[in-house]
């Protein structure tokens, strides 16, 4: 394996937005997204990497929308984590029709689903070359995925946290609604905060700050990008303060 194909990571968290299963779906899940992305993941593997993934649930059930619109918060972010488990059995289900073992580890013990979450089976089962899914965040309400996965990605001791997003990198402003936006290649992880950039919240940016965790965030949407990250190719953002 050359040099430039040589991956830079060893083990590595994936975060994967609920919304970027959806497709061009306004709701749910599209089976030929979840598809590619777990194929994109079985290549990953097969680099010699070690994969864990969170996945977000706001294509079913979104905490935040729920308590704007009347619920009392905590009762809308477990149904939100419950969200969650829903998207990573699909993931589990996509990623081992190619033939890669997983394991769910769910937050919110559910055992004739998951596994309930057990950091040194979780790292074994990586050791082992499992993929294995985070579901149901934290455990807590108040806490979003993103915070859960900076959260897993420092007990897995993971050497990156890879942050999959609809647009290729971090911008000063959202690219889609103005064009003129600035795009990073890199920034430290207090700029982010200063800045208000928004790529993950704050809580989670401190959280990979403190374990020196850099984070590394891409589109989901262009083919084979999950593999260039990994090798340090292609087009995104790292926030990391070396």
């Amino acid at each position: 394996m050359s040099n430039q194909d040589r991956p830079r990571y060893q083990r590595v968290l994936l975060k994967l937005s609920g919304e970027a299963l959806m497709g061009t779906r306004e709701y749910g899940l599209d089976p030929a997204i979840v598809g590619r992305i777990a194929a994109e993941i079985v290549t990953v593997t097969e680099l010699g990497v070690q994969v864990c993934i969170v996945i977000g649930g706001g294509n079913i059930f979104r905490g935040v929308s729920g308590a704007a619109e009347g619920m009392e918060r905590a009762s809308a972010d477990t149904m939100g984590m419950l969200a969650t488990v829903i998207n990573a059995l699909a993931m589990q289900n996509a990623i081992e029709k190619l033939g890669l073992p997983t394991r769910v580890q769910s937050a919110i013990p559910m055992q004739s689903v998951s596994e309930p979450f057990v950091r040194r089976r979780a790292i074994r089962h990586m050791e082992k070359g499992r993929v294995v899914i985070f579901a149901a965040g934290t455990g807590n309400p108040f806490f979003t995925t993103d915070t859960a996965a900076a959260l897993r990605a420092s007990e897995m001791d993971c050497d990156a946290l890879l942050k999959a997003t609809q647009v290729d990198g971090v911008y000063s402003e959202d690219p889609v609604t103005n064009p003129d936006a600035t795009r990073y290649d890199k920034l430290g992880y207090m700029e982010v905060l200063s800045r208000d950039l928004r790529v993950m919240d704050a809580a989670a940016i401190s959280l990979a700050r403190e374990n020196n965790i850099p984070i590394l965030v891409f589109s989901i949407h262009n083919k084979g990008a999950f593999a260039d990250v990994i090798k340090g190719n292609g087009t995104f953002t790292i926030i990391t303060d070396e």
